[in-house]
Order: C-alpha cells, then sequence, then structure tokens
C-alpha cells in the first residue's frame, strides 16, 4: 500500500538543508501540507537567514505542492506557537510533527564551556519538547497526531566529544515513552528516528565521498516517512542509514532478588553474573513495570519465608 499524506498538514524542523529538507520534500511529495521551518544559522547554531527554507518551499511549490516558510527558533517557546498558529490559520490543522532541528558544538568534556552544553541542550532537548507542547494540545483535540523525535547514536551508545550533544539525544528517547503514554487514547503516535547520513554534521568526520554519498539523505527519509503515516508504529527507534534500517530497544534483565540480611554492596557485587544474565529479559514500556517486578519478587520471598 503506497504511504500517502494527502489533506495532511506536517511541520518539518530545520528543514533548510540536509535531512529535514530530504522529509519535507518527501511528504510534500505524498501530498502533505508543509510549514518549512528553518531558522537558517550554521552548523553550530549562530547567525541565521531564511533564505534556505524558502528555497525549499519554491522547490515544494515547482512540483505543484504546498508549502510555507517558517523561521521560527525551536529553543523560543512563543515563536514555536506562533509558527503552529501559523499553520492552524492557513490549513486548519497539524497532523505531523517531525522534530529534526539540531546544532554541534563539539569538544572533549574538559574543554567544554557549560554555556555550549546548554546551547545545544536547549536546541535539541528543548527544542522538540516546545515543538511538541505548541502541537499537543491541537492534535489531542483532533484526536490525531504524529511525531517523530531526533535521536542519535552518539546519544544511545556514546561518542567522543559529544557529552552536549548525547545527552539532549538520549533525553529525546526519554521524552518520547512518556508522550507514548500520555498520547495513545487521544490517537497520537511518537516514535523516534536515529539517521546516519552524509550531511554537514558529518562533513568534518568522514571525508570520502563516496561514503558520504552512500550515506544520502533519501535513504534516512524511506524511514522516517513510516514513522508517521497513519499505519505507523508507536514508541519505536528506526535506526537508518545508507539503506540499513533497524530498532534499537530497551530491555531489562529479571534481576536478582536479595533477602533483607542479604542487602549489602558486596553481595549485589557477588551477584553480578547473575544480576546480567539475559535469560527472560523483557522490554519495559513503563517505569511501574520495574517497580512491580521488584515488589513481586519481594513479596514472593516473604511469602515463602512464612509459609
Amino acid at each position: 500500500m503506497t504511504i500517502s499524506f494527502n489533506d495532511q498538514v506536517a511541520i518539518v524542523t530545520g528543514a533548510g538543508n540536509g535531512l529535514g529538507k530530504s522529509h519535507a520534500l518527501e511528504l510534500a511529495r505524498r501530498g502533505a501540507k508543509v510549514v518549512v521551518n528553518d531558522l537558517g544559522g550554521a552548523r553550530d547554531g549562530t547567525g541565521g537567514s531564511s533564505q534556505a527554507s524558502l528555497d525549499v518551499v519554491s522547490e515544494i511549490e515547482a512540483f505543484g505542492g504546498e508549502a510555507i516558510a517558517n523561521g521560527a527558533n525551536v529553543a523560543n517557546f512563543n515563536e514555536v506557537q506562533e509558527m503552529v498558529k501559523q499553520a492552524k490559520d492557513k490549513w486548519g490543522r497539524v497532523d505531523i510533527l517531525i522534530n529534526n532541528a539540531g546544532i554541534l558544538r563539539d569538544k572533549s568534556f574538559s574543554k567544554m564551556e557549560m554555556d555550549d552544553f546548554k546551547t545545544v541542550v536547549d536546541v535539541h532537548l528543548m527544542g522538540t519538547a516546545n515543538c511538541c507542547k505548541a502541537v499537543w494540545d491541537l492534535m489531542r483535540e483532533q484526536n490525531y497526531g504524529r511525531i517523530v523525535m531526533t535521536t542519535s547514536s552518539s546519544g544511545m551508545y556514546g561518542n567522543f566529544g559529544q557529552t552536549n550533544y548525547g545527552a539532549a539525544k538520549a533525553a529525546v528517547v526519554g521524552l518520547m515513552n512518556t508522550l507514548v503514554i500520555e498520547g495513545q487514547k487521544y490517537g497520537i503516535k511518537v516514535n523516534t528516528l536515529s539517521p546516519t547520513a552524509g550531511t554537514r554534521m558529518l562533513e568534518d568526520l568522514i571525508e570520502d565521498k563516496q561514503v558520504m554519498e552512500i550515506m544520502s539523505v533519501e535513504s534516512v527519509t524511506a524511514g522516517l516517512v513510516t514513522l508517521c503515516d497513519k499505519e505507523s508504529p508507536n514508541r519505536l527507534i528506526l535506526c537508518a542509514g545508507a539503506g540499513g534500517y533497524a530498532a534499537t530497544q530497551i530491555f531489562e534483565t529479571d534481576g536478582i532478588y536479595l533477602s533483607p540480611d542479604q542487602q549489602s554492596p558486596e553481595n549485589v557485587r557477588a551477584n553480578m553474573d547473575e544480576l546480567l544474565n539475559r535469560d527472560g529479559e523483557k522490554m519495559i514500556t513503563a517505569g511501574f513495570e520495574q517497580t512491580n517486578k521488584f515488589v513481586a519478587k519481594a513479596v514472593a520471598f516473604h511469602k515463602g519465608e512464612s509459609s
């Protein structure tokens, strides 16, 4: 079945270049009306120009699509609210939010200024939260919404020189996990994309032009599109790059139980192999499930002790 976005409205942040531009173009080709948001700054977030987003709008209009440009800074909630209002005033609704905007200020942690840490977190985490908050009530009223976060392998697994970026990118997964729970009864689905592509974010890290070409933005967008249509999954972390697609999932081992007289750090350490044993591990989908598991182990022990 062909995935279509006819009569739907999408907001794509950071859509003036790279992945965001690719996402915006493909959503428009498939019928969506698109808000092309881009502050127009450099890779580190400095500066600003509306030309990039205007150029993308022109491309969309050239093949018969509908789009408007917007220059909101996602880290500024008031500007984000105005962006959502602009979309609603023009098209009446917002069905899809693609949180793609981001910057880099890489340095080892020992050399990093905390202002650079905060600025990156403000754009990636607070920018994502601002956009989600600005569309949330509208999507609840519509009883429909699709939101996509953008995480990174740096956030899930770590990468030298990216403590700020990695922390923010891990945090948006936590944001997704709770929004999934809160959005379910309102027809809102929330997923996360973990892309790797030959964009300006990687131009200093990968010098091989052939590799950069293989890591096309279009290959990532093919995955993105599956996360925001009517039949999309929910709570999926989809990894995409160079034509490869995979899922990151968070599992918890079954673990151990120590009786009250055995609850010491030495005994935790002594049972580490069993604690790490992956037999019986499960994917937990809400925080209380972990609590329930531990309490059940304790109750079972005390019942056995008293019987």
